[in-house]
């Protein structure tokens, strides 16, 4: 390989591992109303037995859909009708809401990261044909970006990793502690509730600028770049330790989780990380990567 060629491959590492790529790409924005996601048993308790959701229209990420059907919910100091359901069903209930809804419903939920409902607000749900009270499952979600792998490399930021995002405009505001999820499930974008979405003026067609908390920038050495050009294959950052490489599996399943030993489990885009593992990583207080 000649001196030019590895000059390149060096200029591209750096612009990746310090985000410096980010400069020239934009994150966009959609903005979260007030939503509930049922689980299957909770739907038919509100519905009726066997009862399917039907699709009003198609989510920006792949396989989500808002439902034609909605809600009542109920909190000790007011209600919140028409509250819409998204689909398909989940494995549990999660009811996401602002910080001015809360005020409204008289309840205190806490910040959290979608599907971290351990210990959250109580709630009750009024349907067409029931009622239920749960005893948690009520939120404000943690403003966060879906990201694809290929996104995750391009920003030069994993999954898991908190950055800001600056929004110009008529009021700029920067928006700090952004969750990073990533998957190769996911369509690059944005998420923010309304009351965020309120203060910077954001709507369905505003963008974003990554930037990412100077301790967490990937400091890159001569040392690493020359192992990467020796080695195009690995794209694997200097990893912490306690960390469990699960690069080889297909699929991470929630007994890979809980005999993994390590705070940390590293895989590969390709793997296909079931829910009950995500659950279960939370659970435990261990986090997964995708290099």
């Amino acid at each position: 390989m000649d001196q030019q060629a590895i000059q390149s491959i060096v200029e591209e590492i750096v612009s990746r591992l310090t985000g410096a790529s980010t400069g020239n790409r934009s994150i966009p924005m959609a903005v979260s109303a007030r939503h509930c996601h049922l689980s299957k048993s909770d739907l038919e308790a509100l519905f009726g037995e066997g009862y399917e959701l039907t699709k009003k229209a198609d989510l920006s990420q792949p396989g989500q859909f808002a439902a034609n059907e909605s809600i009542t919910i109920v909190g000790p100091r007011g209600s919140i009708e028409k509250v819409r359901i998204l689909g398909p069903a989940r494995s549990m209930t999660q009811v996401e809401v602002s910080q001015t809804d809360s005020v409204k419903l008289g309840v205190k939920p806490p910040l959290r990261e979608s599907g971290d409902i351990e210990g959250s607000a109580p709630i009750t749900l009024v349907g067409p044909i029931g009622s239920l009270y749960k005893k948690e499952g009520l939120i404000i979600a943690q403003a966060h970006i879906h990201m694809a792998p290929d996104d995750a490399l391009s920003f030069g930021v994993g999954n898991g990793e908190y950055v800001k995002v600056e929004v110009d405009g008529a009021r700029p505001v920067t928006l700090g502690k952004v969750l990073i999820r990533v998957s190769p499930r996911y369509k690059l974008e944005m998420h923010v509730d309304t009351d965020e979405a309120n203060a910077g003026f954001i709507t369905g067609k505003t963008t974003g600028k990554l930037v990412k908390y100077e301790e967490n920038k990937l400091a890159g050495n001569a040392e690493s770049f020359e192992s990467f050009v020796g080695n195009p294959k690995e794209m694997v950052p200097p990893a912490p330790k306690k960390v469990s490489n699960l690069k080889k599996k297909k699929l991470l399943t929630q007994r890979d989780v809980q005999d993994c030993q390590e705070e940390q489990i590293v895989v590969d885009p390709s793997t296909i990380i079931t829910p009950l593992a995500r659950d279960t990583a939370r659970e435990l207080g261990k986090s997964i990567r995708i290099f």
